[in-house]
């Protein structure tokens, strides 16, 4: 039995795994507890699944925890995912991963020193447009990549938010939120490892003056330019949530995924523009549990999890700064097929 522990829930992301855990094919994990510094939030989900509400996190995570749910306050979950990787557990976290490049160094040792994964519920990628469009990308038909554009934008809905939600020091600012799903789409398409970063950021709430509203992340290396446009410019009047769409530019073709729409369209040197057939997708913490049930790496390991995250966090450094140049430099030095695959058996 694989044992779960809910490590903060302020986020409702918390239901993509809480979801997995309702279903009959995931009777090889139980959840063992939740914890949340708001006692509200964690009797909540505790009493809805017959768990008990911890009152602090080392106490579950002394529960013989194979693998952790972070899903609190943005400002809190470093700390969280250190935390439990240094009690031996697994972490299955929603994004963003943490809101430092200190914290994000401290994650990556902690990581490798444990043997335990870190694994970002990056939901984007078991999308059927996703798939759809890697699928063209890897057979050549688009031929050299040498751009990736995307738009992010997102409804505010600025009444429903949690207060520490427009708290800089909490939140972590746009690009370190909005971007790492479309940065992480973006890498799946190219093999990149190395880069200049920059960010922008404009626009901001009239009470929240740090509450960045409009930004753009961009990641250049030779032959090859990635930019993500993110917002909370979302007109409260549309239909969707955001209207996401990602462009791939190739000598050969364009794919334009557009993810809110179901579509994906491609054109080619060879071929007129046609709509893709799209396949299945998955849940967005189905593949990463179904990893975990056969001792497996999730898809989006250590390695996916923080390259993501690092170049979000670069690109909000360099807003803070003014569009200053940061450097991406070398892959990170943790390999996922170190990683120790079952916990509690090597602690017996």
């Amino acid at each position: 039995m694989i044992r779960i522990a809910i490590i903060g829930a302020a986020h409702p992301h918390v239901e993509y795994v809480l979801d997995e855990l309702r279903r009959d094919e995931r009777r090889d994990f139980t959840l063992v507890g939740v914890y949340d510094p708001d006692p509200v939030i964690a009797e909540q989900y505790a009493r809805s699944h017959g768990v008990p509400a911890f009152a602090d996190s080392e106490g579950l995570l002394a529960e013989e925890i194979d693998i952790a749910v972070i899903a609190g306050i943005y400002g809190a979950r470093g700390d969280h995912v250190i935390s439990a990787l240094r009690a031996g557990a697994h972490v299955l976290a929603d994004k963003p991963l943490c809101t430092s490049l200190d914290e994000l160094d401290a994650i990556e040792i902690a990581a490798r020193e444990e043997g335990r994964s870190v694994n970002l519920l990056l939901e984007k990628r078991g999308y059927p447009e996703t798939i759809a469009a890697l699928s063209v990308v890897r057979s050549g038909e688009l031929g050299d990549i040498h751009g990736i554009t995307s738009s992010g934008p997102h409804k505010i809905n600025v009444d429903t938010r949690p207060e520490w939600f427009f708290d800089r020091c909490q939140y972590g600012g746009i690009l370190a939120d909005l971007a790492v799903h479309d940065l992480d789409a973006a890498l799946m398409f190219v093999s990149l490892d190395a880069g200049a970063v920059r960010g922008v950021t404009a626009g901001s709430l009239e009470n929240a003056a740090d509450f960045e509203l409009f930004g753009v992340a961009s990641v250049s290396a030779p032959n090859l330019v990635i930019t993500s446009e993110v917002s909370w410019l979302t007109p409260q009047a549309s239909d969707i949530h955001g209207d996401y769409r990602l462009r791939i530019v190739g000598t050969r073709g364009t794919a334009e995924v557009f993810w809110a729409r179901g579509r994906v369209d491609v054109t080619t040197s060879e071929r007129q523009s046609r709509n893709l057939e799209l396949p299945r997708g998955f849940r967005p913490a189905e593949q990463a549990l179904d990893a975990f049930a056969v001792g497996d790496v999730p898809q989006v390991g250590t390695r996916e999890s923080v390259s993501a995250t690092r170049l979000a966090l670069l690109a909000q450094r360099s807003a803070d700064q003014q569009g200053a140049l940061q450097v991406w430099q070398g892959a990170e030095k943790h390999e996922n097929a170190h990683v120790q695959h079952h916990p509690r058996q090597e602690r017996a």
